[in-house]
């Protein structure tokens, strides 16, 4: 082949790119910028084809070298598919979660906090969450205005959730109204005494939905913003 004949083979191809090798425009396809910087399968092709047309037949281009490349390829556009297939899981993943969490609107869930709002009847239900054995768990009841009304002992607990209830009394067995009310504990482990994690219930008022990057919040009477991920029961 001639050096004419290689030099129009290579132009051609170039063309059937719609890259102008002499920078000048002609006849051919336009395009965003986006699609001139991607190039396809057929594009791949195309190069490829020009490569092999217009290679040295003394120095052709070794084996390894077009395998490799194929290979390179090859692997691209599997990337470029998984990475479509993985947007689409991603976006149908959060469409369920946004569905999960409209699902808790209007209901009362567990969730870990220090403020309680009372039952009809007065007095709430809550949990302690324990992360060891303990020898003694005590439970002290607030008012808004910082004053104890009330300290339940639970005694002996094992490792776990531990529910219990209040009446609504203080400790004179007078009803106290009002609340909401805030929740303390303190356990007594193999480490001493320590503060650990009460969990109230409260209901769902609404849902905020997040962006791409963000899963959606329940919005929660008292406790504010809290991932589904909080939620211990639901009640």
């Amino acid at each position: 082949m001639s050096t004419v004949d290689s030099s129009a083979a290579f132009d051609q191809a170039l063309a059937g790119l719609g890259i102008s090798r002499y920078g000048v425009a002609g006849d051919t396809e336009v395009k965003t910028a986006a699609q001139a910087q991607t190039l396809g399968q057929k594009d791949f092709l195309a190069l490829l084809t020009a490569q092999l047309n217009n290679q040295d037949p003394f120095d052709p281009v070794k084996n390894e070298d077009m395998v490799a490349q194929m290979a390179t390829f090859s692997t691209n556009a599997g990337i470029s598919e998984m990475n479509t297939t993985l947007k689409s899981l991603a976006a149908q993943m959060q469409a369920q979660v946004a569905g999960q969490a409209l699902g808790y609107v209007g209901k009362t869930v567990l969730v870990k906090g220090d403020t309680a709002y009372p039952q009809t009847g007065g007095g709430f239900a809550a949990s302690v969450d324990l992360g060891a054995d303990a020898s003694a768990v005590e439970v002290t009841i607030s008012g808004s205005d910082g004053n104890v009304l009330r300290t339940l002992s639970l005694g002996p607990q094992a490792a776990g959730q531990v529910d219990f209830d209040w009446d609504g009394k203080d400790e004179a067995g007078n009803a106290v109204d009002g609340g909401p009310f805030k929740v303390a504990a303190r356990a007594v482990t193999a480490d001493g005494g320590v503060a650990v994690p009460v969990l109230v219930w409260a209901p769902v008022t609404s849902v905020t939905m997040g962006s791409d990057a963000q899963a959606p919040m329940l919005n929660i009477v008292g406790l504010g913003q809290q991932p589904l991920t909080a939620v211990r029961e639901v009640g």
